[in-house]
């Protein structure tokens, strides 16, 4: 009988620990010894935050930006000789905006039982926050890099926004301020922007207001840290 694979929730914030963790999940973070991370160092790290002990006990899987699509069967394998095995993001929920999802489709195809634990999401949270519709939106994750098609982009996603669907995205957190002035230059005046940034720490921060709005006022600084951005039209 193959085992259960467990979707583990990340701290977005360290200061606060396990705040916003419920403390069942500490308990089948104990009762596990597989785990697959994106990095094996920030791995430990939240390991010993959820009491973790010993730390050697872990053994870890690694799953990130260089794993080829043949390496999933691999990751699986304590799965499939029926050992549970928990699957970690480096912050938040993994299988969103992250690697994992590739892992869960793999277990999927495997009949193998999938269990995500609840915890915080920096997406959903900003959802709840934003004042947009909680009927219909849309998560985008990345826009492109280059300007011209990120414009494009933007005004695709705004096009969709101005229909009654409220879209969000993230970028790379040191081109945040490059994002945050091309939106301003391309949304209409009237187009609500959302910036949820350094979600769940001390200096969280969380507005929606109009394009034309956030010209006039002083900008919270997003350089470098975690932000969710979202366009809307009320």
């Amino acid at each position: 009988m193959p085992g259960k694979l467990y979707l583990i929730p990340v701290p977005i914030s360290e200061e606060n620990g396990l705040q916003h963790m419920p403390a069942y999940n500490s308990e089948i973070v104990k009762s596990l010894i597989h785990f697959i991370v994106e990095d094996a160092k920030t791995a430990r790290r939240f390991l010993k935050l959820y009491g973790y002990s010993p730390i050697d006990k872990a053994e870890l899987y690694l799953l990130n930006e260089h794993t080829k699509s043949a390496d999933y069967s691999e990751l699986i394998l304590p799965l499939l000789n029926g050992q549970d095995v928990g699957l970690m993001s480096d912050a938040g929920c993994p299988g969103i905006a992250d690697p994992g999802a590739e892992v869960v489709k793999a277990a999927h195809e495997k009949n193998i039982e999938v269990i995500p634990l609840t915890g915080p999401s920096s997406i959903v949270l900003s959802i709840m926050a934003s004042g947009f519709t909680g009927q219909n939106f849309s998560f985008v994750g990345y826009l492109p890099i280059e300007k011209p098609e990120k414009i494009r982009r933007i005004k695709d996603l705004e096009a969709l926004a101005n229909k009654g669907q409220a879209q969000f995205f993230i970028e790379t957190p040191y081109r945040n301020e490059q994002l945050l002035e091309t939106l301003l230059s391309t949304l209409a005046p009237q187009t609500q922007l959302f910036i949820g940034k350094d979600i769940t720490s001390k200096d969280q921060y969380l507005k929606s207001k109009p394009v034309a709005e956030w010209k006039k006022t002083q900008k919270p600084s997003v350089q470098k840290v975690p932000v969710v951005f979202g366009i809307y039209r009320w």
